[in-house]
């Protein structure tokens, strides 16, 4: 066929050196694996619960039941505050490169009586930040304990309402919805009364799915 020995050896080398460039490629009609970044809290993070019976463990597989090629990323640190998350989120962001990024940060700042206007700009600036990087953003709405007053929840959901609404994100108007606010209350909290149970994490999923539902579209 015209090519030597030493020719073919030297083609066939060329060759093998190759496949292992090939076989690293996705098969040809296989999605492109997507992060889902979660930047929250204890809440988030599985404070007091097993191991992955967190709402975030929780949706990370109901993505995989429904094939989905979304993959879900924990960053959630108990305690952190809208600062702490601020903070952090370049690097996650660098790291992971999220499709999507929920943030759901607030509770802690109220907690512990920060300025609103601070926690607004923080959570402003963390949903810019991620917007620049090519990422869809959610915020998880907070709310503190009755006790705080009225006038203060409806500050702090305020806050989210006019931070989703400037910056085009989705929203989840109130994380507690349907856990919280009923008369069994108590039954879906551990003994702090601060952090659902592990009876609650269902439902903090279904809460967070209506927001996420229309981002992975």
């Amino acid at each position: 066929m015209g090519m030597n020995r030493r020719g073919f050896g030297a083609h066939c080398s060329l060759w093998l050196a190759a496949v292992p460039l090939l076989a690293a490629l996705p098969a040809r009609g296989q999605a492109q694996r997507k992060v889902i970044l979660v930047v929250g809290d204890s809440v988030s993070a599985e404070y007091g619960l097993r191991r992955d019976s967190g709402w975030v463990a929780l949706l990370g597989k109901k993505l995989q039941d429904q094939k989905s090629n979304f993959e879900v990323v924990n960053a959630s640190v108990s305690g952190d505050t809208t600062s702490g998350g601020l903070s952090r989120l370049p690097a996650l962001l660098e790291q992971h490169k999220p499709a999507i990024v929920i943030i759901e940060l607030g509770g802690n700042d109220a907690l512990r009586g920060l300025p609103l206007a601070m926690t607004k700009s923080n959570i402003e600036a963390m949903t810019r930040a991620a917007k620049a990087a090519g990422a869809k953003v959610l915020l998880i709405g907070m709310q503190v304990p009755p006790n705080y007053g009225a006038r203060y929840n409806e500050e702090l959901a305020a806050l989210y309402y006019d931070v989703a609404k400037a910056q085009g994100a989705g929203l989840v108007a109130f994380f507690f919805k349907g856990i919280a606010d009923i008369p069994i209350a108590s039954s879906l909290f551990q003994a702090d009364r601060i952090h659902p149970n592990e009876k609650a994490q269902p439902l903090l999923l279904q809460n967070a799915w209506v927001g996420l539902a229309p981002l992975l579209k």
